[in-house]
């Protein structure tokens, strides 16, 4: 399982937060992924 597939379980399990998807930008996720995951786009702050 992909770093990807596990990021987007979590979420869609409501295990992770979409912040907790914003904070893995980066470390396991691209921000395309990030888009991908939750609908939205990612902003860095």
């Amino acid at each position: 399982m992909s770093k990807f597939e596990k990021v987007k379980g979590y979420f869609d399990a409501k295990l992770w937060s979409e912040g907790m998807v914003w904070n893995a930008v980066g470390r396991w996720i691209t921000a395309d992924e990030f888009r991908d995951i939750t609908g939205k786009e990612y902003e860095k702050e």
